[in-house]
């Protein structure tokens, strides 16, 4: 029997018409701007766009997060504005989580919980958290996905695709081809909420002996397709955290690193959306690990060639350089494009260079990696433009977004040992057997 949730012409023929016309507009002005120089009010004609978009749940602000970490793809005013949709779009009511409850569970879902609040305490892109009590007594939380998300997926998916053409046209720097395919296939994963419980029972097995990170445990019989059910874990926002208690700015950093770079080092796999939304901070400043839905699984030889262009760069060997780069699924780069890539490479990889405890950029910019960012654009524009290959995409967004967090964090620690102590004794054979057997642990593939 076909849910209404799935991915119907009619909903996406709606999300087209609404969507549709707001990114239109903002096409139309992108292109007249650049292309026939006519001045736009930037910051008016974004919170406009934010206006005509307000309220509509989806994927919108998940896809403006991921364009504020690739240069130059829109305009800083309209990503501001489109990454405040979240918090513009209300919680749906109890009539429907009690239809989308009795859809996952049938009908007699409420007979399974001891308590089961009305109320949503938290509300995402895809879906809105409730808070419940199991019969066993545990506290619960229970994340619903909002209705008609396939259709919202693909008819946003595709008005991104409009947009992304209209850039490419007027600059050359970066072909987004691969960026367009590797957010469609995140994005479309996101909505199976079965895949997202194997994902974090895979992270718990992989940290399962790392300190100072916890990962809430998934209630599979109170799981669907479209209901994920977790522990609850109780934590704080970690900016807040930090403020009251300063000296723990080092110790909360360290953590977020082994979090995000022991399963990316020993097994391929990173948690692909490093958003302070998912994480929290416990009393024992150590951190819950939130959300995976958005997880990346790497091939080993990725991971080996993100340690050969470490490598490369500290003893200057360009022919290493390109070999990484390829691996890296860069094609057959030039002299002059692999010269532009090692300066976004020198800035990623400087905090691990040098034996010694330091900032995480040291120019204490407000936002890390811009200028960097902005010169490696124009630099790119100028040797003729790059493709940027799907795995690039998400290892990137958790160099910049951890980086970011650690920036705020104003944390001092010594990267290069931290970093040293995960890769000093890699091997790209073991790391392949360790990945094979976490992933058929969970039922879950290897990459291609």
């Amino acid at each position: 029997m076909q849910n209404n949730d799935e991915n119907r012409l009619g909903g996406r023929i709606a999300r087209y018409a609404r969507v549709g016309t707001a990114m239109g507009g903002l096409a139309a002005r992108l292109a007249g701007e650049r292309v026939l120089g006519i001045p736009v009010q930037r910051d008016k004609h974004a919170a406009e766009l934010r206006a005509a978009l307000g309220g509509l749940k989806g994927p919108l602000m998940k896809v403006a997060q991921l364009l504020s970490t690739i240069p130059d793809a829109l305009p800083r005013e309209y990503v501001q504005e489109l990454a405040q949709l979240q918090a513009d779009a209300p919680s749906m009511g109890w009539p429907f989580v009690k239809r989308r409850m009795a859809s996952e569970l049938g009908p007699d879902w409420q007979s399974r919980f001891q308590t089961f609040e009305h109320t949503a305490a938290a509300a995402a892109s895809l879906g809105q958290v409730h808070r419940a009590v199991g019969l066993d007594g545990r506290r619960l939380a229970c994340k619903l996905q909002y209705p008609d998300m396939a259709s919202a997926v693909e008819a946003d998916l595709r008005q991104l695709g409009l947009i992304f053409a209209i850039f490419e046209r007027t600059d050359s720097a970066i072909s987004t081809r691969q960026i367009q395919a590797e957010i469609g296939a995140r994005l479309r994963e996101e909505l199976d909420y079965e895949r997202e419980a194997k994902h974090a029972r895979l992270y718990r097995a992989m940290l399962a002996d790392t300190p100072g990170v916890h990962i809430p445990e998934i209630v599979g019989d109170l799981s669907a397709r479209r209901l994920l059910t977790m522990e609850w874990v109780d934590g704080r926002k970690i900016l807040e955290f930090v403020a009251e208690h300063p000296e723990s700015r080092d110790e909360l950093a360290m953590n977020m690193f082994r979090a995000w770079y022991v399963p990316f080092y020993n097994y391929g796999i990173i948690h692909g959306d490093p958003h302070l939304g998912n994480y929290s901070v416990r009393p024992d400043r150590s951190i819950n690990l939130l959300d995976f839905g958005c997880v990346r699984i790497f091939p080993p030889r990725f991971v080996k060639g993100v340690i050969d262009l470490y490598n490369a760069l500290r003893t200057d060997d360009h022919d290493a350089a390109v070999e990484a780069y390829r691996v890296w699924g860069f094609g057959n780069p030039s002299k002059e494009v692999v010269d532009v890539l090692n300066i976004w490479a020198r800035f990623v990889y400087a905090p691990i260079m040098d034996d010694r405890s330091r900032r995480i950029e040291e120019t204490n910019a407000g936002h890390y990696g811009r200028e960097t960012a902005a010169k490696v654009h124009a630099e790119l524009r100028r040797v003729g433009g790059v493709e940027v290959p799907r795995e690039f995409v998400f290892m990137d967004r958790a160099a910049v977004g951890l980086g970011s967090v650690f920036l705020h964090l104003k944390a001092e620690v010594n990267w290069y040992q931290l970093f040293q102590g995960l890769i000093r004794d890699f091997d790209v054979d073991a790391l392949t057997a360790r990945q094979a057997a976490a992933l058929a642990a969970q039922g879950l593939s290897p990459p291609a």
